[in-house]
């Protein structure tokens, strides 16, 4: 990266490559430069990844039974175990589904 003063250039950011005097702020990085625009933009992007993320599809609630065969291809034995944990996690599941479809109350 050419620094101002080594031959009169001005520094840019290396993902979009404006200049120093096109942007608020230029962030330095080892030999890499991020403006204050692309952060903004990374940013965006991070937030609606994030979103999509945290979206859970309640449409496909795994029945009990299922939950019990993806345990048991895990685990060998512990059978009683195995169908607590399928009850409890699908009763789990219900519950924050129905939460979630509930409006909140601000005022409680």
């Amino acid at each position: 990266m050419a620094r101002i003063g080594d031959g009169g250039d001005l520094l840019k950011c290396s993902f979009c490559g404006k200049s120093q005097k096109q942007v608020k702020k230029l962030i330095a990085g080892p030999g890499v430069y991020i403006c204050d625009e692309c952060i903004d933009l990374c940013n965006e992007i991070i937030e609606e990844e994030l979103a999509d993320a945290t979206e859970l599809k309640w449409d496909s609630l795994p029945k009990p039974r299922e939950i019990y065969e993806f345990l048991d291809s895990y685990v060998i034995g512990q059978e009683q175990a195995k169908k607590a944990l399928s009850v409890a996690v699908y009763n789990h599941y219900k519950r924050v589904r129905s939460e979630s479809d509930r409006p909140r109350d601000e005022d409680v």
